[in-house]
C-alpha cells in the first residue's frame, strides 16, 4: 500500500512516526516541543494558541520527514476547546487540559440539567472541568464577549486537520473526540446542541462525525487525511486493543479503560462512556489517585524518589502484614467520596515498619484501580488481558503485585508513542479503504505493541487475599460507598 505517517500534538509537543502502511514498521520518526510559555514550573498554560501547535508541526516534519508519504492521521490532546468566529479565526486562545478555573461551571452545569444522572442519561457523562461542554459554561459566564462572538466549536485535532486541508468549508470530527465533549452520546451517535446552548447560551456549529475509516477530506497535492481522534482512542488503536483488554494508566490520577462492543450508560456518573476509533466504546473509569498516594508516601518516608520506594516496599511481603492504606488524598470519584480523606489501617507493632507502609501505597494504589475495574466488570464488560501504562508500571513491586491483584494477565509495553502509531493506523484504513484494498469495519492488522507478559500464576489466591483485607478496611470506614 505504501507509506503513511501518524501525527500527535500533545499538550507539550508534536511527535510525527512514519510507517509501513502493511505492517505498521516504524520507518522514520519527528519530535518538536510546542513553543509555549510555560506559566510555571511543571505547570500547562490553560490558554494556548493554536497557532504554536502548527509550529511544532512544522518543525516536527522537517528534513523531509513527509516525502513519499501518501496519508496522515492526526491524534491529538483531548478536550481542547477552539471556539471560531464567523471568519473561522479564533476567538480566543484554546482552553486546554483539566481547567480548573472551570469547577464551578462544570456544578453549575451539572445542576442547571437536574443532576449527575440526567448528564449520565444525556450524554455519557457528568461534566468535569476539563470538558469543552464546561469550559463553554465558563466562556459564557467569563467572557461573555467571547462567548457571542463564537459560532463554531473544533477540538484540537479537528482544528489541525481543517488547517492541514486548508480550512475548507466542511469541519469534521470522530466519534472518539466527539464523545468527550459533554454535547455528543456515544450511546445515540448524536450531537445534544441543546447542551451546547445550556452552556454557552446560543447555539454553534459542530463538526460533521465522521465513520471511523472515512477520511476527512484530500490536501491540493492528493495527500489523504484521516478522521483524526483524540489522544486515548489513538493510543487504543496503536497498541492494537480489542474485546477483552483493559488498560490501567498510571499518573497522578489512574484511569482503567476497556473496549466493549456498546456504550455503557451509568447513573451514577462513575462510568464515562466514550467511543473508540474503530467503532466500538471506550468505557473509562478514573480514580483521583494513583502516582499522587505514592509520591506523598516517598515524602513520608524521606525516600528520594519511586525508584527507592519500590526496593523498599519489595523487602515487605504481599499484604503488608496487615497495613492498608486507602489512597483517598484528593478525596475520590471511585467510589465517589469527594470531600473524604485517605486511611491507614491495621497498625500494629509488627506492621509499624517503613517497608511495610511503602508496600501498603502501592497495593492500595493498585487496588483503588482494581476497584474500578470491577465497576466495569460489574456491567459485563470482559478484561482477560490489561495494559498497563505510566511509568510507574515499570517499577518491580508493581510489576510482581498487579498480575495477583487484577487477577488476569498483565501486559506492559514498551515505550513508544502509541497515539501517534495509532493515527498512523488510521490513515492506512482509510487509505486503504479509498484504494478498494481494506474492509471498511476492520483497520489493518498491525502487529501489536512490544510487551512484557505478566500472568498471575501461583499468586493469585495471595492477591485475592489482599485484595479482600483492602475491600474489608474499605467498607468499614465508607460503608456501601459503591452503592450508595
Amino acid at each position: 500500500m505504501g507509506i503513511v505517517a501518524g501525527l500527535d500534538s500533545s499538550p507539550d509537543f508534536t511527535r510525527i512516526v512514519v510507517c509501513d502502511s502493511d505492517t505498521g514498521a516504524v520507518l522514520k520518526q519527528g519530535y518538536a516541543p510546542h513553543p509555549v510559555d510555560r506559566p510555571e514550573k511543571g505547570g500547562r498554560p490553560s490558554d494556548v494558541d493554536p497557532q504554536a501547535w502548527l509550529l511544532s508541526l512544522g518543525e516536527a516534519a522537517g528534513g523531509g520527514l513527509l516525502e513519499g508519504v501518501q496519508a496522515i492521521g492526526v491524534s491529538s490532546q483531548q478536550n481542547a476547546l477552539v471556539p471560531l468566529d464567523a471568519q473561522g479565526g479564533t476567538v480566543r486562545p484554546a482552553l486546554v487540559g483539566g481547567d480548573k478555573r472551570a469547577q464551578v461551571a462544570a456544578a453549575d452545569l451539572v445542576d442547571a440539567l437536574g443532576g449527575r444522572r440526567a448528564w449520565a442519561e444525556a450524554v455519557g457523562s457528568v461534566p468535569q472541568a476539563a470538558q469543552p461542554v464546561t469550559k463553554l459554561r465558563w466562556l459564557a459566564r467569563t467572557e461573555p464577549d467571547n462567548a457571542r462572538r463564537t459560532v463554531s466549536l473544533l477540538q484540537a485535532h479537528d482544528w489541525i486537520v481543517w488547517q492541514l486541508l486548508g480550512r475548507p468549508m466542511r469541519r469534521a470530527t470522530d466519534r472518539g473526540g466527539a464523545s468527550g465533549t459533554g454535547y455528543w452520546s456515544a450511546a445515540t451517535g448524536v450531537y445534544r446542541p441543546d447542551l451546547v446552548e445550556l452552556a454557552l447560551g446560543h447555539q454553534a456549529a459542530l463538526p460533521e462525525v465522521l465513520g471511523p475509516s472515512e477520511p476527512a477530506g484530500t490536501t491540493p497535492e492528493g495527500l489523504l487525511i484521516s478522521a483524526g481522534t483524540g489522544e486515548t482512542m489513538a493510543a487504543a488503536l496503536g497498541l492494537g486493543m480489542g474485546l477483552g483488554d483493559a488498560v490501567v494508566s498510571l499518573g497522578a490520577s489512574g484511569s482503567v479503560m476497556a473496549v466493549h462492543p456498546e456504550a455503557l450508560v451509568d447513573s451514577t456518573g462513575m462510568i464515562t462512556s466514550l467511543a473508540d476509533a474503530t467503532g466500538m466504546h471506550l468505557p473509562v473509569v478514573t480514580t483521583l489517585n494513583a502516582v499522587r498516594a505514592l509520591r506523598g508516601t516517598a515524602e513520608l518516608l524521606g525516600v528520594p524518589d519511586l525508584e527507592a520506594l519500590s526496593e523498599l516496599a519489595m523487602k515487605s511481603t504481599p499484604g503488608a502484614h496487615g497495613l492498608v492504606m486507602l489512597p483517598y488524598l484528593e478525596g475520590e470519584r471511585t467510589p465517589n467520596l469527594p470531600h473524604t480523606a485517605g486511611t491507614l489501617a491495621g497498625l500494629r507493632r509488627e506492621s509499624m515498619k517503613p517497608e511495610h507502609l511503602a508496600r501498603a501505597a502501592f497495593e492500595g494504589m493498585l487496588c483503588g484501580l482494581a476497584d474500578a475495574l470491577d465497576v466495569l466488570r460489574g456491567r459485563g464488560v470482559e478484561v482477560r488481558r490489561i495494559f498497563l501504562l505510566g511509568p510507574a508500571a515499570e517499577l518491580p513491586v508493581v510489576q510482581a503485585a498487579a498480575p495477583a491483584l487484577f487477577g488476569v494477565q498483565v501486559v506492559v509495553p514498551q515505550p513508544a508513542d502509541y497515539a501517534a502509531i495509532g493515527a498512523a493506523r488510521q490513515a492506512a484504513w482509510s487509505l486503504g479503504v479509498s484504494q478498494g484494498t481494506l474492509d471498511p469495519r476492520t483497520p489493518p492488522a498491525w502487529q501489536g505493541a512490544a510487551a512484557q507478559a505478566l500472568e498471575p500464576g501461583d499468586e493469585l489466591a495471595v492477591g485475592q487475599a489482599v485484595r479482600q483485607q483492602y475491600v474489608s478496611v474499605r467498607e468499614q470506614a465508607h460503608p456501601g460507598a459503591f452503592h450508595a
